[in-house]
């Protein structure tokens, strides 16, 4: 067994001003992970070991000895801490806040999400228009005792008289639909199973579209592979087994399928994919009997998007010839690309358009900092929309006779508040703040440019407390994503209060692979470009150094999922860049990750093994699983959960096994293995404050910095 001993120091906190802390010796000993020597793979007569496969077995008893152990060990660490009370019962304060959505109108009754005080899951209200009296709808929090089912989606027929709504269970991609008549709030028809990546789509109230895989075999149900998407149509009180497949499957291979249904239920509008970038759009005439599937884009070459449908055309945004994105109108009597007309032409920031009251609003991106304008339907600039700051606008959704519209704002030092807007006049009030116990004056952002390795110029938002000192002293964690065209825009962390009130720096680089500057910025992180990423965020850690923003001593990286590799590439490339690391859900076996569940689709962005050889060894190079070596590396704490469906948790199985027998020093690395949890969307608010409470506390614990 190896051991581990966190060196004891003992010194006064630089920034914090606080009283010494005497942070005493902790001992770790790892659990031992078995390795098979005879598990190996040969790529281009490359052959590649893989000793811990075993652990991608996340069924087998082996396997759940060896979380049971790892999860002891770590639990032992954090209960050592002195701190972890003081900083769970402080998160436990901030989270203890009313919370809101942004309301929607169904039929004869206004909805809106509402989260009270520390409920685990938010409830779904209703009020009847003209009434100021609010009831439950539906409440999540009896879904379950330990509020690990979480409601994952609600859809409402056109007249707003019945209801599906997804559940997940433990965090899972995988979803049951349930059938209400939203009047009587009682159940109809049969509860569907099996439903993943899916929307749910109303045909009248006829029954309802939904999209799903077939469920891999008993034993694989998270890891095992889905490649084929299917879209069936769900006739009302009919069996499951009879529902209708009207797309994809054998006959038309596609990894994601979906469908909705315009508002004046004529159409139905098809999306496919086969990865995470570029689709195919096809439309139905639903007033025809058996009419045809018209395609209005027949390949993948380009994201296209349908955001509005008039009486002669249906809008659509896309990256065709336009990598920021523009509007089209496509002829409804003939929707192929050739017949497409320009309304709204491509600019220089990055486009994202939404509909409400038959108009429709465009939200750019200007350095990853929202802008908003207002168009009618054939593309005349109406208005440009006064948002409250600089931060991130959200919402502009509606249907088309709503007079009004609504919109979430919010920044690093902003918590999100809903705004209502007048679709007419353009003016917007604000309609709910959160009751957070936050005064965002005494905080400020700062964004600033700096050169990444070959010179590209990268964005970053600073933000931190009001005249603080920058002595190279402060704590610092550094976030970023880069990956599959998302952009990171600014948003309100109630964890991140923690850092902040403690005279901490929170820091976001908006680095290539993200969609911040549209699909060329994109591509510049994808495939062999790779290495750009992690290039940029080390030169991001480099910049709040040399600046005295921080230093290697007081530095901590984060990312999750797309983000979790690029730590764990990061680290592995340079493991003296940072005193703490974050690498939270990670993709770290970059030769198998499109083996398990939807992973294939991921190609688009990382390519795969199998693809060339050159593709291979460009992965093999930077795979965090297998570049690992003796080196000491960053106090580590690695995130995952036993019910992630998108990303297995034998990604950090097996990196935290690796790391654990090579790395040298007295640094810790200890994996946190959350359970009834997923990829982390659905996870109860009690879940959510325990993994913040021992992200800070170790973070905290290993920088020597006492919290208040």
């Amino acid at each position: 067994m190896r051991k581990l001993i966190v060196s004891t120091l003992i010194m006064a906190l630089g920034a914090c001003h606080h009283s010494d802390t005497d942070f005493k010796t902790i001992d770790l000993t790892y659990p031992i992970t078995q390795k098979d020597s005879t598990v190996k793979d040969i790529y281009f007569e490359t052959t590649v070991a893989d000793p811990y496969r075993w652990l991608e077995n996340d069924t087998a008893a082996n396997t759940k000895a060896w979380v049971t152990a790892q999860n002891r060990v770590t639990q032992d660490y954090f209960s050592q801490i002195p701190f972890r009370k003081k900083i769970h019962d402080r998160l436990t304060d901030l989270w203890n806040y009313d919370s809101y959505s942004a309301p929607s109108t169904e039929g004869d009754y206004i909805y809106f999400y509402k989260k009270t005080g520390l409920q685990n899951q938010s409830v779904l209200y209703r009020q009847k228009k003209g009434s100021t009296e609010a009831e439950i709808f539906l409440d999540p929090n009896s879904f379950s005792k330990d509020g690990t089912t979480s409601l994952a989606g609600v859809s409402f027929s056109t007249d707003g008289s019945l209801a599906a709504y997804q559940i997940s269970e433990g965090g899972s991609d995988w979803r049951k639909v349930i059938i209400i008549d939203a009047i009587t709030k009682k159940q109809i028809g049969d509860t569907l199973y099996n439903v993943k990546f899916s929307s749910i789509a109303w045909r009248k109230k006829e029954g309802v579209y939904y999209s799903s895989y077939d469920k891999p075999k008993e034993g694989s149900a998270l890891a095992g592979k889905t490649d084929q998407h299917k879209l069936f149509f769900h006739a009302l009180n009919t069996p499951q087994k009879n529902d209708q497949l009207i797309f994809g499957g054998p006959a038309i291979p596609r990894r994601y399928v979906g469908a909705y249904v315009s508002e004046n239920e004529k159409w139905l509008i098809l999306y496919a994919a086969n990865s995470t970038y570029g689709n195919e759009l096809y439309i139905q005439d639903l007033s025809k009997t058996n009419a045809p599937i018209v395609p209005i884009q027949a390949n993948t070459n380009n994201a296209t998007n349908p955001i509005a449908i008039t009486n002669e055309s249906i809008i659509l945004q896309t990256d065709k010839d336009a990598p920021n994105g523009k509007l089209v109108a496509a002829p409804l009597a003939s929707p192929e690309q050739k017949n497409w007309k320009d309304i709204v032409a491509e600019k220089a920031e990055v486009l994202s358009a939404s509909s409400a009251g038959n108009t429709i609003f465009c939200t750019y991106l200007k350095d990853a900092i929202s802008k908003v304008e207002q168009y009618d339907l054939s593309g005349k600039k109406i208005r440009e929309i006064s948002l409250p700051g600089l931060g991130d606008a959200s919402g502009f959704n509606g249907k088309e006779k709503d007079k009004e519209t609504f919109f979430s704002f919010s920044s690093y030092t902003q918590p999100t508040t809903i705004y209502k807007l007048d679709i007419a006049s353009g003016t917007s009030d604000i309609y709910k703040k959160p009751g957070i116990k936050f005064d965002g004056s005494n905080y400020e952002s700062k964004q600033i440019f700096y050169n990444s390795k070959d010179g590209t110029k990268i964005p970053m938002i600073i933000t931190y407390k009001k005249g603080i000192e920058l002595n190279g002293n402060n704590p610092t964690l550094l976030y970023a994503y880069g990956g599959f065209s998302v952009s990171i825009t600014p948003y309100f962390s109630t964890s991140n209060i923690i850092l902040l009130e403690n005279g901490g720096i929170f820091a976001v680089a908006n680095i290539r692979g993200g969609g911040e500057y549209g699909e060329k910025w994109h591509v510049a992180g994808t495939k062999l470009n790779k290495q750009y990423v992690f290039d940029d965020f080390k030169a991001a850690a480099a910049y709040l150094i040399a600046n005295k923003y921080t230093s290697k001593e007081k530095l901590a990286i984060q990312g999750e999922s797309n983000g979790g590799l690029l730590i764990g590439a990061t680290i592995t490339q340079d493991p003296s860049i940072c005193k703490v690391a974050f690498p939270f859900v990670g993709v770290m076996d970059m030769l198998r990750y499109h083996k398990f569940t939807a992973g294939a689709g991921w190609a688009y962005d990382y390519g795969t093994a199998d693809d060339s050889k050159e593709m291979f060894e460009y992965l093999y190079k930077y795979s965090p699983v297998h570049n690992v070596r003796e080196a000491a590396y960053p106090a580590t704490l690695i995130m995952t959960a036993d019910h992630d469906d998108r990303v297995v948790p034998a990604h950090s199985f097996k990196f935290a096994a690796a790391l654990q027998e090579k790395a040298k020093g007295n640094n810790p690395r200890i994996i946190r293995i959350e359970t009834k949890a997923g990829h982390g969307a659905g996870m109860s608010l009690k879940q959510r404050i325990e993994a913040e409470t021992d992200k800070w506390s170790f973070m905290f614990y290993n920088m020597n910095v006492a919290p208040k």
